[in-house]
């Protein structure tokens, strides 16, 4: 059953082949049997109390008509869950017990889902030590690659990608400043989704910089993220048709193109050629990174995450100090240092009031201006080489499974658009010319 989608098990579930308490009854199992304990992926944190109890109580309502009823859903431990803990990953915010939903938890259970635990994350959502590897947290530890231990998860949404990659849920969400969700989604071998900025509430959420920050599903494939996806809005997402081949413009962005793997390059390239055959135009353009990413987050983390802690449970409202309280053992808590938040609180005085920030702010829209008018005629573009120019500009990107390299670990692809209804047409129609990966060997 965990290998069904989540639109395939939302079906089941509505015509009552299957219940609730056992879905998540086999997700609790699988979750004890590889991902808890020595030599289990760490991937999920916390569950819900009398998980099972709840899943049957679902199980004898009626009323099924909710999108995503029943559906068994992992948040990301820096989104608030009422009675769970929002800590991303810090043991100074261990004590941060949220008292009610992010506006996103709350939406998709009015749709419906069921909302049984959190995963783990890359501490303060990879904004923390320079160092620091993909998926460690103080508080969780190392999150575990589900293809392969050697393998980075990713970061920062690295439990949430490898709880779907393992067939831990049916959909995780995570949030994503730059590559969090679709990052981990190509390394992970699954499904993500970063909607386009502002789609979503951001309320209830531990932030990095709410300039960059989203939230988004990892799932699957495309239909289940949509679905998910429409869950998470305040209102439903309209129905989106695949678009016709013959009518796509599709760019590639060369930025960088010479760094990635010839095995890589080689599965992008029979893509690009069977997208050809069938009548695809294809264009090239270039989008490189900026340095003023990196700017916007030094002047908005402290002012975000201090106003976070300010309404929250945690005894820490201040970053001042919880780098104090990190440094009262610092090889338990900080063990690959505090960079980051040193710099934030030495350099930014938390009012985003500096010229270098509104600069950064300026250009940022100088950026997205000129993207935008570089795809005018295109759809959807594709990263090639590494930017992170599509999330400075807060376009919408979703990244889907592209193959298996020849160590036996999944390669992916990153597409944006300029327009968040085009870039799903378009996504819907690129995603049935890629071959389903295997799953990984648990």
């Amino acid at each position: 059953m965990y290998k069904k989608s989540a639109v395939e098990l939302l079906q089941l579930i509505k015509k009552r082949e299957l219940g609730i308490e056992e879905l998540t009854r086999m997700y609790l199992e699988r979750i004890e049997k590889i991902d808890r304990g020595e030599g289990g992926l760490n991937s999920v944190g916390e569950i819900i109390d009398h998980a099972l109890a709840k899943a049957r109580e679902m199980d004898s309502q009626k009323d099924r008509s909710a999108p995503l009823f029943g559906l068994p859903i992992l948040i990301k431990d820096n989104i608030d869950v009422a009675g769970l803990h929002t800590t991303s990953g810090s043991l100074a915010l261990a004590d941060n017990r949220a008292e009610r939903d992010a506006d996103i938890v709350s939406n998709l259970r009015r749709r419906g889902a069921f909302i049984f635990g959190k995963t783990h994350m890359t501490e303060f959502a990879n904004y923390m030590a320079e160092n620091m590897p993909g998926g460690y947290s103080s508080l969780g530890g190392q999150v575990i690659h589900a293809y392969d231990a050697k393998i980075n998860p990713g970061g920062s949404s690295s439990g949430s990608g490898v709880a779907v990659s393992a067939g831990l849920c049916a959909a995780a969400i995570g949030t994503d400043t730059s590559f969090s969700i679709v990052g981990c989604a190509v390394i992970n071998g699954i499904t993500g989704l970063k909607p386009v900025h502002g789609a979503l509430p951001m309320r209830g959420i531990i932030p990095i910089c709410h300039t960059l920050d989203m939230a988004g599903p990892m799932t699957k494939n495309l239909s289940d993220a949509l679905a998910v996806y429409s869950g998470m809005r305040n209102t439903p997402l309209e129905e989106i048709r695949p678009m016709k081949s013959e009518n796509m413009r599709f760019a590639v962005n060369i930025h960088d193109r010479d760094k990635v793997s010839p095995e890589k390059m080689s599965m992008i390239k029979e893509l690009l050629e069977d997208l050809q055959k069938d009548g695809v135009f294809i264009g090239e353009v270039n989008h490189p990174d900026t340095p003023m990413e990196e700017t916007i987050m030094l002047y908005e983390f402290r002012h975000d995450l201090e106003k976070y802690l300010s309404t929250s449970q945690a005894k820490r409202k201040t970053l001042r100090e919880i780098i104090s309280f990190n440094d009262e053992d610092p090889q338990r808590r900080a063990k690959y240092g505090q960079k980051y938040l040193i710099e934030t609180l030495e350099d930014a005085s938390g009012r985003m009031d500096e010229p270098e920030y509104h600069q950064a702010c300026a250009q940022r829209k100088e950026v997205r201006d000129e993207i935008v008018a570089s795809l005018d005629t295109y759809d959807i573009c594709l990263m090639s080489g590494r930017t992170a120019a599509m999330h400075f500009a807060g376009l919408p990107s979703v990244a889907f499974p592209l193959g298996v390299n020849t160590e036996g670990a999944p390669e992916g692809i990153i597409l944006y658009g300029k327009d968040e209804r085009e870039l799903i047409s378009a996504a819907l129609t690129i995603e049935t010319y890629l071959k389903p990966i295997r799953l990984p060997k648990l």
